[in-house]
């Protein structure tokens, strides 16, 4: 509940609940709860003139949307019995268990008994966050990437509690900001790059990158940051708990005195957060004081490109947020931070003055190149990262190996589903040359795997190619051109950012 909300305004449930509600909503009303396992029903009921009824969280947002310095000193109370039990139906099967040990079908076995319990725990602060475990994931550059896995009951509360503050956070967070968000994607991010890239006047591209960026957050301004909004003493307990429930490595405890685990699902959200305050509202208020020509601007998580029509600017931008990261314990990562010429006149002028093509840069998985089309215009070409694409081939050899002496149907069905899931992401428009080389490549890497499951080769080619037919789809596009997409999306009323 917000600062000044009274009790007699709240909606009271009927005693009969809606026939055809146009909408499931996640939580009841204030009032009388709805019957057990009628999580699907509408939490809030239809007028005589047939017009819905905002439900809870609606109205959290609607007081979000008014007034953007509102604090919500009440909002644990919508983390309900039904809440927690779609955050627990929405977790992974197959997810690997926390230091509990609890899997997801041995908490279902009791679920009812084990939501009541771990509500009450909720609302009387008796409820104890439990450490991450730690555990490694090999990155593309070779390196292995820190990942803390959260027990059970913590994965259920955090998304839970991330449903409840984005009601207020995805009314403030700004329109560049893309990455694990509910309703946007990793396309979107990129459609907005590319129709600034084309419609702008860009000459220069800051590819930016945070070090470290999950290990590295303060805490405290953390939890000062969320206390723009958050005024419910519960929820910050709540966070507070998890921020400070350490790892365990190899059986050792360790303390946690900055940073998020990657993993957790409460992460992405404080991380949002975090860059919200340090940098979307300040890189705002820069452009309007100081930039001198076009900026544009995009971020997913810490990978964000910004791109600026003079280079004046963008050397002062690049000095004002390295300041400014360090006031806020961040710093950029100076291997993968890089000013380059990019544009629309890039080529042009650099070939002027004697110089190479312009650098290419990545973002989000593609490589972005400035190339002309078939009448010698600007074309923004775009294609996988090569180190993306070989490391994704590798993993194919090595899962083909351990797969060698299935049958060939089977084989050609997991072969199947990796690239159709591959082509999903990476078959976008200008990209599709690519495309057709890592559909060879994986041709290629079975054709021989077959061959040697005996030492009796009688896999031709002529053969191959029936099996190679009937399961590994073609490459085709997937994705239409980032500035359709993009104007059906904003409908033209959404500048490009």
């Amino acid at each position: 509940m917000m600062n000044g909300e009274r009790k007699s305004d709240r909606a009271v449930v009927p005693t009969k609940p809606p026939n055809k509600a146009r909408e499931t909503a996640a939580e009841v009303v204030e009032g009388r709860d709805l019957a057990k396992r009628n999580a699907s029903e509408q939490n809030t009921f239809r007028t005589q003139c047939r017009e819905g009824v905002p439900s809870a969280l609606e109205r959290v947002r609607q007081a979000a949307r008014r007034d953007k310095e509102a604090k919500f000193t009440a909002l644990l109370h919508h983390v309900t019995v039904d809440r927690l039990r779609d955050a627990f139906t929405a977790l992974s099967r197959r997810a690997a268990p926390g230091v509990d040990g609890v899997r997801w079908e041995a908490y279902r076995e009791k679920l009812e008994k084990n939501l009541q319990a771990l509500h009450g725990r909720l609302h009387v602060g008796t409820y104890r966050a439990k450490p991450s475990r730690r555990t490694y994931i090999p990155k593309a550059d070779g390196r292995q990437r820190p990942l803390g896995v959260a027990a059970l009951e913590d994965k259920i509360v955090q998304r839970a509690v991330v449903e409840v503050m984005n009601a207020i956070y995805e009314e403030d967070f700004l329109g560049f900001s893309y990455g694990f968000r509910p309703g946007r994607s990793p396309h979107q991010s990129l459609d907005a790059l590319t129709v600034g890239l084309t419609r702008k006047k860009v000459s220069y591209v800051l590819d930016a990158d945070i070090r470290g960026f999950f290990d590295a957050i303060s805490h405290e301004w953390l939890v000062k940051f969320v206390q723009h909004r958050v005024a419910d003493k519960r929820i910050l307990r709540l966070i507070q708990k998890w921020l400070s429930a350490g790892v365990m490595e190899k059986g050792t405890w360790k303390e946690t005195e900055e940073g998020t685990p990657q993993g957790a699902t409460v992460s992405p959200l404080m991380a949002n957060i975090y860059l919200h305050y340090v940098f979307d509202v300040w890189f705002q208020q820069w452009r309007k004081r100081h930039a001198q020509g076009d900026v544009i601007v995009t971020r997913w998580a810490d990978d964000f490109v910004v791109g600026f029509e003079h280079r004046t600017d963008a050397e002062r931008f690049l000095g004002d947020l390295r300041e400014r990261f360090r006031k806020f314990s961040l710093e950029l990562h100076p291997e993968k931070t890089r000013l380059i010429e990019f544009g629309r006149k890039a080529a042009e002028r650099r070939k002027a003055r004697g110089l190479r093509k312009p650098e290419t840069f990545n973002y989000l998985g593609l490589t972005h190149i400035c190339g002309r089309n078939k009448v010698g215009g600007f074309l923004l070409r775009r294609q996988t990262m090569r180190k993306r694409m070989q490391a994704k081939l590798c993993e194919v050899k090595t899962e083909l190996k351990k797969r060698r002496h299935l049958p060939i149907p089977e084989q050609g069905r997991w072969l199947a589903s990796v690239v159709r899931g591959y082509f999903a992401y990476h078959a976008v428009p200008t990209n599709m040359r690519t495309m057709e080389r890592f559909r060879f490549q994986v041709i290629r890497h079975w054709h021989r795997s077959l061959r040697r499951r005996s030492q009796r080769n009688r896999i031709t080619w002529e053969r191959m190619s029936h099996h190679v037919q009937r399961w590994i789809p073609f490459a085709k596009k997937q994705h239409p051109w980032p500035n359709e997409r993009f104007d059906v999306r904003t409908q033209g009323k959404s500048p490009v950012r």
